[in-house]
């Protein structure tokens, strides 16, 4: 079977497409026949080992995947042959097939195509884990999402909209902006061409937002959390710019903001149920047509490296899939 693979923690241009042997099932497991795989920020990490987790060489990247069940092993039971199904496989989804713990092949939503399904699992799990279980956000509260048109920003958007929240979507440009507001945003902000911080205090009235979502960090971390209000909630989601802010927690005390870790890798495996619930609630909301990833760009998988420097290169909006 073909498979992109990284021998050497050298970058995405030491990804090579190469023939290994195609996998079979174990007990316990249910091999994939992987249709579309989905590519996230953290790839552009893990291929140079600058990411939370180190896999063992060679892997494959992407994280999650949709296709169709082609084998299960003894004593499965809880899916079949046939069945359509998406995984969070942490690393290793680019390739024609591959082999899955039962108990982590969820059947797929009949509303979605493989491409859209491939890209359900981490940014919305990531987005309603930070929303939900750790800023426990109400409706009506005030929800300012940082890199609103990316992947898991988008994410944030539209599940801030369905938890109730007045969302303002901040982004690099107008063009960005319209996606997010295509996908519910209330309020636009162009952090290019405004001030950040003053700029959500006037859209606020001077009170301040409730939460921060923050997948971007840099420059932008500490505009945002000088915008916070009284007890507000600022969730640490990842670095997409590049470096990671120092904060000044004079603020955090003068505000009494508590400033949230989203480790949604590690949650998972630490709190299944809550996990579990969250997934739940996704999928119910995809069910009723009221979440659907907006895919931005489509490579085949001979072409990965190219979906891997969009991402890095900061071009896309919404996620981006490999199709099989």
């Amino acid at each position: 079977m073909r498979a992109i693979m990284c021998d050497a923690f050298e970058g995405v241009d030491n990804l090579k497409l190469v023939e290994i042997d195609k996998p079979k099932a174990g007990p316990g497991e249910v091999l994939i026949r992987v249709k579309a795989a989905a590519l996230n920020f953290f790839d552009t990490l893990i291929l140079r080992d600058k990411y939370q987790f180190t896999p063992d060489l060679p892997f494959s990247p992407a994280g999650e995947i949709a296709g169709v069940i082609e084998e299960v092993g003894e004593g499965v039971q809880s899916v079949r042959v046939g069945q359509k199904a998406i995984s969070y496989i942490r690393w290793g989804g680019a390739r024609d097939y591959v082999v899955v713990p039962a108990e982590e092949a969820i059947t797929m939503p009949d509303p979605l195509g493989f491409a859209e399904a491939a890209g359900l699992v981490i940014t919305y799990g990531t987005t309603i884990y930070g929303l939900r279980s750790r800023a426990r956000m109400q409706p009506g509260e005030t929800l300012a999402v940082l890199g609103a048109a990316g992947g898991v920003g988008l994410a944030a958007v539209e599940i801030g909209k369905l938890m109730g929240a007045r969302v303002i979507a901040c982004a690099s440009s107008d063009e960005k902006l319209q996606l997010c507001e295509a996908h519910g945003a209330d309020d636009l902000l162009n952090y290019k061409s405004s001030d950040l911080k003053q700029t959500l205090k006037d859209m606020t009235d001077g009170h301040g937002v409730d939460v921060v979502y923050d997948p971007v960090g840099g420059d932008l971390s500490e505009a945002a959390l000088r915008a916070t209000g009284w007890y507000g909630r600022f969730l640490v989601v990842g670095f997409a710019s590049g470096t990671i802010p120092k904060m000044p927690l004079n603020l955090v005390m003068l505000k009494g903001v508590d400033l949230l870790g989203v480790f949604w890798g590690e949650a998972i495996k630490r709190e299944p149920a809550d996990h579990a619930a969250n997934m739940k609630q996704i999928m119910t909301w995809v069910a009723e047509r009221k979440l659907k990833p907006h895919i931005d760009r489509r490579y085949p998988l001979e072409e990965t490296a190219d979906a891997i420097r969009a991402i890095a290169n900061r071009e896309v909006k919404g996620k981006v899939v490999i199709t099989l």
